[in-house]
């Protein structure tokens, strides 16, 4: 869906105006370069005028991708690779992505006597993720949006103009992750890379039917480097999620999905070795029996205090009073937990601690460090143990001596979504919008996270 631009609109006008040559499926080699000028131009003139200089070099950066195919198509163009393995290292941490989805695929840190292990949940063969997209569909390591996690019947209101965009879950009742072909089953481009780090950048011309362009940086990079905030230069993925609304102001709340297992599957399931703290978290928001948000905001004494995570507990201390928590005929966790800075903290998004987690079979530990408003967090509820571990995951087991999982079983992971308050665009009452709806004139969304690995 395009809307028409009023002529106060200045600037963003005239990126509407180009809007569909731009976002053409494809583009005459000898046309890009005058493209390449024009958007320069009009970025140049942009960061001048809405004293964002500091943003234009992220602008920049999405210039590669003005050339690829953006139709809604989920089979991916292999001319991009989208299955291409990248390699990104420091010290004690190796990751791997692929641009299909801008997904992690693996992650490797040290456990306590010193052997690596993969804690990221995922598969080996990077075309696997495809086939997931078909079958499962269970968003293994991928940058989800434009708008992650769930949109009450698909609707939202914008400057007064209301929008439908598909509804992809429970039977066309809400939209999930960004609608049928979210971030997660497009193409994305490499836009930079060092040993180090990668950034993935996606041009988003209105897909899914949200209310104009958007273009989105993933960087990922890692380090061991000793810092204020790593004192001990422990091993550390750090990502970034930048996104401009170009043309139009829209909602944007992205996330990655990462499934974790801190145990490396050296265990059934990760209820009685994996502890939990949301040392900031003593709210969530209510959901109905399909996990759509209803408007309340519940304490988590709630459910006999089986969300309660703010001193920290072994992840299945008190599941069973779970039931219905994460939804009906549901006993688990799939919820948004609000993150509550202190006042001493600073602005609202300051980057403060919001979730802790180790395993006592490892010895691995996790500390995600976070700018976001709120955390989501899945135990895994919904897997059904179809799924094989990693060969590479089974063959550490094996070598090992330890005979652990084969599959991915109910309650095998967990998953980390640092992000928004969901559905906070259809519940202003919140005050959420500040950080969920952005306009060509506003600040880029930033989403930062940092995911430190040590011991216990």
């Amino acid at each position: 869906m395009f809307h028409s631009f009023t002529s106060h609109q200045g600037f963003p006008q005239l990126l509407g105006y180009v809007r569909s040559s731009l976002c053409s499926a494809r583009i005459a080699i000898r046309l890009l370069w005058l493209y390449c000028f024009i958007f320069l131009a009009v970025a140049t003139l942009l960061g001048v005028r809405m004293h964002l200089t500091s943003y234009l070099s992220a602008a920049l950066y999405g210039l590669p991708t003005l050339a690829l195919d953006t139709t809604t198509s989920s089979a991916p163009d292999l001319s991009v690779d989208p299955f291409k393995i990248y390699t990104i290292t420091a010290e004690n941490i190796t990751a791997k992505l692929i641009p299909y989805g801008a997904r992690l695929t693996s992650l490797l840190v040290p456990d306590r006597e010193g052997n690596e292990q993969d804690v990221a949940v995922g598969y080996d063969d990077p075309k696997d993720y495809l086939k997931d997209t078909q079958t499962d569909h269970t968003f293994f390591g991928a940058v989800v949006g434009r708008y992650a996690n769930r949109i009450k019947n698909g609707t939202f209101v914008v400057e007064g103009e209301q929008y439908e965009i598909p509804k992809s879950e429970n039977n066309g009742t809400d939209t999930l992750h960004g609608g049928n072909v979210g971030y997660d089953q497009r193409n994305w481009t490499v836009t930079a890379q060092s040993s180090s780090s990668i950034t993935f950048t996606l041009s988003d011309c209105g897909l899914e039917n949200f209310p104009g362009d958007v273009i989105t940086h993933a960087m990922f990079s890692v380090d061991s480097d000793v810092t204020p905030e790593n004192p001990k230069g422990l091993p550390q993925l750090t990502t970034k999620l930048v996104s401009l609304a170009l043309t139009e102001t829209t909602p944007i709340m992205m996330s990655n999905h990462i499934y974790w297992n801190l145990n490396a599957f050296k265990e059934t399931n990760v209820l009685k070795d994996t502890f939990l703290q949301l040392p900031l978290s003593k709210r969530l928001v209510g959901t109905d029996g399909i996990l759509i948000p209803d408007g309340t905001i519940l304490g988590v004494d709630s459910y006999k205090g089986a969300a309660d995570f703010t001193k920290g507990k072994l992840v299945g201390k008190d599941i069973e009073s779970a039931a219905g928590l994460c939804g009906t005929n549901c006993t688990g966790y799939d919820n948004c937990f609000i993150v509550d800075r202190n006042t001493s903290c600073g602005a609202n998004n300051a980057m403060v601690p919001i979730l802790r987690m180790n395993s006592s079979t490892t010895g691995i530990s996790l500390e995600v460090t976070s700018n976001q408003q709120a955390v989501q967090i899945y135990s895994c509820n919904g897997q059904k143990g179809n799924i094989p571990i990693k060969p590479s995951q089974a063959k550490r087991n094996k070598e090992e001596g330890i005979e652990g999982a084969k599959n991915i079983n109910k309650y095998g992971c967990i998953v980390i979504e640092p992000e928004g308050w969901i559905d906070g665009i259809n519940n202003p009452k919140w005050g959420q919008l500040s950080d969920q709806i952005y306009s060509p004139a506003g600040a880029p969304a930033v989403n930062w996270a940092t995911y430190k690995f040590g011991t216990v």
